[in-house]
């Protein structure tokens, strides 16, 4: 008995939108796509950082380690086949921290169906 010859790796799929196209769904400073999220971001950024590490399926505690955000967004670009480089986090998540993990928020939610673009 032989095995199976995988001939045609499975692809990225099943992520929502963007997917193909290397993009994130929302812009930096797309706030009025989902207000709720921008809202605890602006009021409450420690608790939003909490929030979308917990969305993300990692420990809410990563929201608070210094440099664990940035890992994640590192981390969710490659899993949804984002464009970017691990510098690019780096400087996003430090110039623009507050709007980025709004960002990252609205992705998770966009992507688990939560919420349409």
């Amino acid at each position: 008995m032989s095995n199976p010859v995988v001939t045609h790796q499975p692809g990225a799929g099943g992520y929502g939108t963007n997917v193909q196209t290397g993009e994130w769904s929302t812009g930096l400073c797309s706030c009025c796509s989902d207000c709720l999220i921008c809202a605890f971001g602006f009021f409450c950024p420690v608790g939003l950082s909490c929030y979308t590490a917990h969305k993300y399926g990692e420990n809410a505690c990563l929201g608070c380690v210094p440099g664990g955000l940035t890992a994640m967004r590192t981390h969710m670009r490659l899993t949804y086949g984002i464009q970017g480089t691990v510098c690019n986090d780096a400087i996003m998540m430090f110039c623009c921290g507050i709007c980025e993990m709004c960002r990252m928020a609205r992705e998770i939610r966009i992507r688990n169906g939560e919420v349409s673009v």
